[in-house]
């Protein structure tokens, strides 16, 4: 007997019914970054390896998914090279191309690429997979999708607070109670100047932006691993322990960090933002957290995590400030702002919650039951009128037994059948069933549509 089939591992299939519950999210986020002005672009599922190495810190770039070269990828490579240690130099000599880590990146070269047929600042969204050699486990995925909107182009302040009413709409819409998170890399910068660290701060927001994962004294003891004096580590505890209203984490980091200017002015922009949406009238909470570090090397300003408050589940959205990322492809200066949604841990959250609509699960709203010929020849107009009125209706294709075809109704979750014998077909009308009540009654066409419609 042949081996079942099997899928790696990290990576999930997807039928009808899932689809239909994905296409809600991306359609519902697709349609708040329109109403923001943000317009759709794609990149190519595979970079350049030059496009991606170093762009993500260490960590990032031994997550990479890398391509072997097509052909004959081991011309040139000698039986010691490939029983030795250089594992990484033999990568980059037998790998060209990666698939993507990220939406931001391959934006970023995009930018660069194509520079003369944009106008700034550009607003651009991107709902695309992307792959890493993670280990997979709950709300953690090998392969998932990104729903990015970046601007870049612009320095303004606004751009951080438009992203953040996005982030409020979009979990409003779909129901999700959330707390969006807020920090700035130049606080984290001023804390490791305070804590007389400041060649460590990537190191420290490596470590940091664990807490949540690992827990704060495993975060001390990576600190202490990568060369942090316990001195240090000690006057980070009051930080990342600081509680109280935003406000008041203020007003206390004004005072922790008043020696520190790249400290000071990453409070400013936080205060900004935070003040400015106090107008906006947010759904949702938003919280200035000083243990947010978002590990990514790039970002520069402030920086953004939303958490779901009713599931237990890592960050489903999360982004930042990056002023310099197109910098390493040649463009300097170009300052960007983005922000990502976690399609697949979005799609978990929903689940869990049962807060999908009835109806985008519910594929064919009529089904047209098929006597023979001549019945089947008698259903197509009305079937052609049905979808031209917006029904999303199908007639059996075979002229099976008449309990084989309600089965199929039954099992696709079908509201409404439409039966024409010979009684019907000579009275020129169907016997319509609505299939949630058990209700028949004699019908026209147009009044057909008009039920299965509600009206």
């Amino acid at each position: 007997m042949a081996q079942k089939p099997s899928i790696p591992k990290g990576t999930r299939d997807f039928g009808p019914s899932e689809m239909a519950r994905r296409n809600y999210i991306f359609d519902t986020i697709r349609s708040v970054y329109a109403l923001y002005g943000f317009r759709q672009i794609e990149t190519p599922a595979m970079e350049n390896l030059s496009t991606l190495m170093g762009k993500y810190g260490e960590e990032g770039d031994k997550l990479l998914f890398k391509i072997l070269d097509s052909g004959d990828f081991l011309r040139g490579i000698n039986k010691e090279e490939l029983t030795g240690e250089g594992t990484p130099k033999l990568a980059a000599q037998l790998c060209e191309k990666g698939l993507r880590y990220d939406l931001t990146v391959p934006f970023a070269r995009y930018v660069v690429q194509h520079r003369e047929e944009l106008t700034l600042p550009f607003r651009r969204f991107q709902i695309q997979p992307v792959w890493r050699a993670d280990r997979p486990q709950k709300g953690r995925y090998r392969e998932f999708y990104q729903c990015d909107a970046d601007v870049v182009g612009s320095d303004s302040l606004l751009n951080e607070v438009e992203l953040m009413q996005i982030v409020d709409e979009v979990f409003r819409r779909f129901g999700i109670r959330v707390c969006i998170k807020i920090n700035n890399r130049k606080i984290l910068s001023g804390i490791a100047e305070m804590i007389g660290e400041a060649d460590k701060i990537v190191d420290i927001t490596v470590a940091i932006d664990k807490l949540d994962k690992i827990g704060l004294e495993a975060v001390n003891a990576e600190l202490a691993e990568d060369g942090i004096p316990a001195e240090a580590i000690d006057k980070l505890q009051p930080i990342i322990n600081l509680s109280g209203t935003n406000e008041e984490k203020i007003q206390t980091m004004r005072q922790v960090l008043k020696d520190s200017e790249a400290g000071m002015k990453g409070i400013e922009e936080v205060e900004f933002v935070l003040n400015t949406l106090k107008a906006c009238a947010l759904t949702n909470t938003i919280e200035l957290d000083l243990t947010l570090a978002r590990g990514l090397n790039y970002y520069t300003g402030c920086i953004f995590e939303v958490k779901a408050l009713d599931v237990e589940i890592g960050s489903i959205t999360g982004g930042g400030r990056y002023d310099n990322l197109t910098g390493i492809f040649g463009m300097p200066g170009l300052s960007g702002v983005g922000i990502s949604f976690g399609a697949d841990r979005i799609y978990d959250v929903l689940n869990q919650l049962e807060l999908y609509p009835q109806e985008i699960t519910t594929a064919t709203q009529l089904l047209f039951v098929n006597f023979g010929g001549a019945e089947a020849a008698y259903a197509l107009p009305a079937l052609a009128a049905a979808r031209g009125a917006g029904i999303r209706a199908e007639i059996y294709p075979d002229a099976s037994k008449m309990k084989k075809q309600m089965s199929y109704a039954n099992a696709r979750g079908i509201p409404f059948v439409a039966l024409a014998g010979e009684s019907e077909m000579a009275e020129g009308i169907f016997t319509l069933k609505n299939m949630l009540t058990g209700e028949q009654t004699s019908v026209k066409t147009e009044q057909m549509i008009s039920k299965v419609l509600g009206e």
